[in-house]
């Protein structure tokens, strides 16, 4: 059986989170947009971060059964890495990228994922 989407989010945020001291936000933007149903928001201090973190989001997702991501652009200058999961994209930003563009301030409407209290049930 194939794994839920939202528990692969989980898993995706957990990752993230796992290699950054940046917090970590997931965006429900289904109803909003047609293109996906999650967005994962994260970010490192430098590109070695970045890639760090984008490296253990693919390891991570896939040890938990699900794709790679059909999609993977950004990864040369590492401001901002774009991973489509299809059902659900991992943006990994610098630190300054993220401020910039502010994803968390565009989606303010859209509800967040309480991912942290999914992530125990999903490890266990």
């Amino acid at each position: 059986m194939a794994p839920l989407t939202t528990d692969l989010v989980t898993v995706a945020a957990g990752a993230a989170s796992a290699k950054t001291i940046e917090p970590t936000v997931v965006i429900e933007v289904g109803d909003l947009i047609a293109i996906t149903d999650y967005f994962v928001i994260s970010s490192g201090s430098n590109d070695r971060q970045v890639r760090a973190i984008a490296e253990e989001v693919e390891r991570q997702v896939k040890g938990n059964g699900g794709q790679s991501p059909r999609a993977i652009e950004g990864l040369d200058d590492a401001r901002w890495v774009l991973m489509d999961y299809g059902d659900f994209v991992v943006h990994v930003f610098s630190d300054e990228a993220r401020a910039f563009y502010d994803l968390e301030r565009l989606w303010s409407d859209a509800p967040r994922l309480a991912w942290e209290s999914r992530l125990d049930r999903i490890e266990a």
